[in-house]
Order: C-alpha cells, then sequence, then structure tokens
C-alpha cells in the first residue's frame, strides 16, 4: 500500500503496522521574560565599577570593586541565565519531554498515546508576551506543567494535534494486526 505524498512540513504516516520513528517536533524554552532583571543589573554594574575604578578612597582597593563585582555577576546574572538555558521542553511526534536543572537533571515526560487534557493558563503579562503556561493532565501521571510558554495558543494546538495523530494511529495499527489462529 503507498502512501500519499507529504505536503511542506508534514511527515508522511508511516503504514499499517510499521514502526513509526519518533521525530522533534519543536523544543522550547520559557519566555526570557525573566532574564530583564539580571540584564538591567549586568548594565548598572558596569556603570558603578567603570565609575568607581579608580576613583575609591583609600581603604578600598580596584582589587575589591572587581571581586564584589565578580561574585555579584556570578550570582545575580550568570546563574539566572544557567537555569534558564537548562530549563527546555520537546515535543516529538510520541511524547512530551520537560528537562531541567544545573547540577541535578530532572526529567519528566508525558505520552501522547495515552491521550491528555491541555489546559491554558495567562496572566496579564503573559498576555501582552503572548505566553502563558499550559498544564498536562492524563489522570494518572503527575501534572505537567509547560511554564511561559512563548506563542502558548500555537504549543496548545501542536499538542492537541498530536495527542490525536498518536490514537489514529494507535487505533489504525490495532485493527490492522492480523490474527493468528489457534493451533489445535
Amino acid at each position: 500500500m503507498s502512501q500519499p505524498a507529504a505536503s511542506f512540513g508534514r511527515p508522511v504516516a508511516p503504514a499499517p503496522g510499521a514502526a513509526a520513528p519518533e521525530l522533534r517536533i519543536a523544543r522550547v524554552r520559557p519566555q526570557a521574560r525573566g532574564m530583564v532583571w539580571p540584564a538591567v543589573l549586568l548594565i548598572a554594574l558596569a556603570g558603578a565599577v567603570g565609575y568607581f575604578s579608580g576613583n575609591l578612597p583609600e581603604p578600598f582597593t580596584d582589587l575589591m570593586l572587581w571581586s564584589a563585582a565578580g561574585i555579584v555577576v556570578l550570582l545575580l546574572v550568570v546563574l539566572p541565565y544557567l537555569r534558564w538555558l537548562a530549563h527546555a521542553y520537546t515535543i516529538t511526534t510520541r511524547r512530551v519531554i520537560e528537562t531541567s536543572g544545573l547540577l541535578v537533571r530532572r526529567r519528566g515526560e508525558l505520552s501522547h498515546i495515552r491521550g491528555y487534557a491541555i489546559s491554558e493558563t495567562r496572566g496579564p503579562l503573559q498576555r501582552m508576551g503572548r505566553s502563558g503556561t499550559l498544564t498536562l493532565s492524563n489522570g494518572v501521571d503527575p501534572l505537567l506543567r509547560l511554564r511561559n510558554i512563548p506563542n502558548v495558543s500555537l504549543v496548545h494546538e501542536v499538542l492537541a494535534d498530536q495527542v490525536e495523530v498518536s490514537q489514529i494511529l494507535a487505533h489504525r495499527d490495532s485493527h490492522s494486526m492480523p490474527t493468528i489462529p489457534p493451533e489445535s
């Protein structure tokens, strides 16, 4: 049985009974809105260090100024950026995967084939930035919250489509399996 040609960007459905490869549809990070304050702090700190460098009173040295600025940058700019960078949501043709953590990696996933309810929550700032929080619940596994997802409406639509496609393929494959007659 031949399969129809795929339109732009849409993979061809696998033949009945054939294993479908897991393809990555999207990988998103939480919206970078939380990185505004570390960026403002970095700019203010650079200005302050530039102003006070060479102009400090006698008991203080420039080495103390640069050391304090380095510690502040490390704790309040670099660590929040690395924490944001380490948090990602991956949507594949089979599941949704959340990974997070700098030192201890945490991973949660939810399979499309089992089906799940999707609820969308958007606060006032999230509505202005077209982001939001999606909560996925299948009633068995713990909730999976995708927080501050950019373009949340599109991600919501993609997840709903993937659940539908996975269930259609599972139903089709369950009915296309050949039955083996019992041996006598």
